[in-house]
């Protein structure tokens, strides 16, 4: 899916829609985003040496694994975090990387979804995170 395509899943638009492609394939949401270096959450953090903060990097895993959930976010839905665990850094990500996902629902009881995750730059993984939505809404 190119980010039209997510859009029409995601509610996130503008600065906020952080995932360019998303794929599944085999109950596995594959994202990519590339970071350009104009971001705006890469403006003082850090000046000279841009890193992409890990807050951002757990919202590119969460944006990715919502397309899993396709069917329940009909419109009107919004997808919330609900939490994060288990968050462990790796690897900075930093302007011109290529940042790929790779997220999994591991269990669903409706409006909760738990999740998995992994970032990767050029096979090195960056982040790793367990986190749930509720996904909200009439």
């Amino acid at each position: 899916m190119n980010r039209d395509e997510i859009m029409t899943i995601l509610p996130h638009r503008g600065n906020m829609l952080l995932v360019d492609e998303v794929n599944q394939v085999d109950g596995t949401a594959c994202g990519l985003y590339h970071v350009r270096g104009d971001e705006f959450f890469l403006d003082g953090h850090f000046p000279g040496n841009s890193v992409v903060p890990g807050v951002i990097l757990c919202e590119i895993l969460a944006q990715s694994c919502c397309v899993l959930l396709a069917d329940v976010m009909k419109e009107g839905k919004l997808p919330l975090y609900a939490g994060l665990k288990e968050v462990k850094f790796r690897s900075p990500v930093k302007p011109g990387d290529d940042f790929i996902t790779k997220c999994r629902i591991i269990k669903a009881r409706p409006p909760f979804y738990f999740a998995e995750g992994e970032g990767y730059v050029n096979d090195r993984l960056c982040v790793k995170a367990e986190f749930s939505f509720a996904v909200m809404g009439d």
